[in-house]
């Protein structure tokens, strides 16, 4: 595996391996204004290997008025929403959207530009999906486009290939166009590998292992926060829990002051 080795200084190096830095940099719900802390509570575990993000099987759906049975762990880095029964909140990803818990702000990492990657291990359960993605911190409605560096389906992983998604999706933001597509991989995604994206003025590049797989000619300009998680859409009973997103590190870049 050839290391990603961007331009730009090093801003963060997170290996999960001090529980107090972990605490500081990592808000463990997922969009908890469209839910509750509680109910989008993050599960997951810190060892040597670094984090598991994991769902287990008492965990309940996160938001079911919208999102129905979907269970997800999550970790961002970033939160905010207007009053409860208004429609402001970050990544809103139906139009009925209503904040149920409001959320004061807080920010631990937002990049405007740069790079960012993750090493990470796939899961191949059909019914979850491990992903890194960024969303616009949503000051203004507009700047909310999402930049995905990987997601990965557990039903297409195979032994020896399996596609990775990547790209952008635009929601609330006019000037980003949609640009998603699946990469195919010639290789065992539930083995490391490295997925990472660099981004500003105007273009997007990203890598697998270290090799550039997709380019785009577009890229937000506001700050964007980090969100890390698996998803499972439909628990089984008789599966075997807990579903794990295993990941060793996630590191960031400054961008550099010009190209």
């Amino acid at each position: 595996m050839t290391a990603f080795r961007p331009e730009g200084e090093l801003v963060l190096d997170e290996d999960f391996q001090d529980p107090a830095a972990f605490e500081e940099r990592w808000i463990p719900h997922y969009l908890p204004q469209w839910s509750s802390r509680e109910r989008s509570r993050a599960r997951y575990r810190l060892d040597c290997g670094g984090l598991r993000l994991l769902i287990e099987a008492d965990q309940q759906p996160w938001a079911p008025e919208w999102d129905g049975p979907l269970r997800v762990s999550n970790l961002q880095t970033g939160v905010r929403s207007g009053p409860i029964g208004s429609s402001d909140g970050q990544h809103r990803f139906r139009p009925d959207l209503v904040v149920r818990e409001e959320q004061a702000e807080r920010w631990t990492f937002t990049p405007s530009g740069g790079a960012v990657a993750i090493t990470c291990r796939a899961n191949p359960d059909p019914r979850t999906m491990t992903a890194l993605w960024l969303i616009g911190v949503e000051r203004i409605p507009e700047e909310s486009a999402e930049l995905c560096v990987m997601e990965v389906f557990g039903r297409e992983v195979g032994p020896a290939r399996g596609l990775v998604g990547m790209g952008f999706h635009p929601f609330g933001d006019g000037r980003i166009a949609d640009d998603f597509e699946k990469v195919p991989v010639t290789d065992d995604l539930t083995a490391v590998h490295e997925y990472a994206v660099e981004w500003g003025w105007n273009r997007a590049r990203w890598y697998v292992d270290g090799v550039l797989v997709k380019e785009s000619r577009q890229a937000p300009d506001y700050p964007l926060q980090l969100m890390l998680d698996v998803f499972e859409f439909e628990p089984d009973p008789a599966a075997e829990y807990p579903k794990e997103f295993a990941v060793e590190r996630v590191r960031a870049w400054a961008p550099v002051s010009s190209r």
